[in-house]
């Protein structure tokens, strides 16, 4: 196990509509996930996944303003974030903090509708990027 107690679980793709995105990941043998709409962040989602290749988390705008909206007025597609899995949320950003990481929590924890009602929670660590954390 890594220092942060860190495992990689999937890439967001932000996006205005999905159907091509769909098209090609289905050409790299990804299986279509059921969509879901999870109203605590107020996104459509969907996770792709294939052998042998990382995982993607469709992400497209809700009826209302969530997160995407800055995002989507820019970039028709962006994948925006990378997510992870940890043990124990705490000592991952304590340790990366240690470290001299910045590390700027942007949504606390809460329920994913997408990962069971399994917690989530994001922040930008400085230098790297916008993370998702998934806990157990």
């Amino acid at each position: 196990m890594n220092k942060y107690d860190l495992t990689f679980h999937h890439m967001g793709l932000a996006l205005r509509k999905e159907e091509e995105a769909l098209k090609f990941l289905k050409g790299l043998s990804y299986s279509e996930g059921k969509s879901v709409y999870d109203p605590e962040q107020k996104v459509n989602l969907r996770i792709c996944e294939a052998n042998d290749l990382p995982a993607v988390e469709l992400v497209t705008a809700g009826e209302e303003e969530g997160p995407l909206t800055p995002i989507l007025k820019r970039y028709n597609e962006l994948v925006y974030h990378t997510c992870y899995e940890t043990t124990d949320l705490e000592k991952s950003l304590e340790t990366m903090e240690q470290d001299g990481l910045r590390v700027v929590p942007v949504s606390p924890p809460k329920p994913a509708l997408l990962f069971g009602g399994r917690k989530v929670s994001f922040y930008t660590v400085m230098g790297f990027g916008l993370i998702e954390i998934l806990e157990p």
